[in-house]
């Protein structure tokens, strides 16, 4: 096997379900056009990060100088429990039902890294990225044949589903790139007719300013009336534009045991929330997702969550 052959094979080792390699350079005028575009149009809401460094963003040669290569790895978290039976409190995103990914993909990624150390005598220079880092990753993943852009803006792969955490590894190596693969949603738009707040438009538009993920994890105001109304009983996350995809319903479960799932947080007690202090808040999800939006936004959703139940009682 060749250096990026290897490269591969350790990182399917390593417990990611997929991988890929493309060149680091910049992402497509196109992209860059309609990502910006996104920007001005206020789309992104409060999340004003999205903006910054946008030329690292939108080029991996200024996030790391001198790189011509990034590798991109998939982790499945499709689970292999059925929670639908569940009723009652706030419902949690399946994703944040996982420990939280970002320290467990970016441990792995530093050991794929150190391999690539081991296996090679040229001088190596290296970035891992996960989620916070400034690397437009769906692109790049794209690029690196992981499958393609959906509807729902949600990277799809044809075998695995949208259920996928994405991390990079930007390096100095010159490796042997993958060649994009095609893929598309055609007809199908379950994903924005499923989407309960109007977040996905029919002409291809997303504004995370309606998006249910946004509102209950990074919004920080009150959620206005019409859109609270839309979040039903979820406390934390949406996933209903991922439930209804095609791909999603053929996935195959998580096969990584070390990445801990925790089904019991697939339904927070409301009252339980609401009566929290901070030690307990911080002790209960200390190793989650759930913990980024602070007990305050939380306390916030579980009354929300709590008037929707009212409401919808004949």
């Amino acid at each position: 096997m060749n250096l990026t052959e290897q490269i591969k094979q350790k990182a399917l080792d390593l417990g990611f379900d997929i991988v890929g390699v493309t060149d680091a350079s910049p992402v497509s005028t196109q992209h860059a056009r309609t990502f910006s575009q996104w920007l001005a149009a206020g789309c992104a809401g409060g999340m004003h990060y999205m903006s910054r460094n946008l030329d690292k963003r939108l080029d991996p040669a200024k996030l790391l100088p001198g790189a011509k290569s990034i590798i991109v790895v998939g982790l499945n978290y499709e689970p292999s429990v059925d929670d639908k039976q569940r009723q009652g409190g706030g419902k949690v995103a399946l994703y944040a039902q996982y420990e939280d990914y970002h320290p467990f993909i970016k441990t792995r990624l530093h050991e794929l890294a150190q391999f690539i150390q081991s296996s090679t005598t040229e001088d190596m220079r290296f970035k891992v990225c996960v989620d916070s880092v400034p690397i437009a990753e769906r692109a790049f993943a794209t690029r690196a044949a992981l499958g393609f852009i959906g509807k729902n803006h949600m990277l799809i792969n044809p075998s695995l589903g949208c259920r996928l955490f994405l991390g990079e590894i930007v390096t100095t190596l010159n490796l042997e790139p993958d060649t994009p693969g095609s893929g598309d949603c055609g007809d199908c738009s379950l994903c924005i007719e499923a989407c309960p707040t109007g977040a996905l438009s029919p002409d291809g538009q997303f504004d995370a300013r309606r998006c249910i993920n946004y509102l209950t994890i990074e919004y920080k105001g009150q959620i206005p009336p019409d859109l609270a109304a839309g979040m039903a009983d979820q406390i934390f996350g949406c996933e209903k534009c991922i439930e209804v995809c095609p791909y999603q319903k053929q996935a195959p479960p998580c096969h990584n045991s070390d990445f801990e799932f925790h089904p019991e947080r697939a339904r927070l007690d409301l009252e339980r929330i609401l009566d929290m202090d901070q030690k307990s808040f911080d002790s209960a999800f200390a190793d989650s997702p759930i913990n980024r939006p602070g007990l305050d936004a939380l306390k916030r959703n579980a009354r929300i969550c709590l008037q929707n139940a009212r409401t919808r009682r004949p």
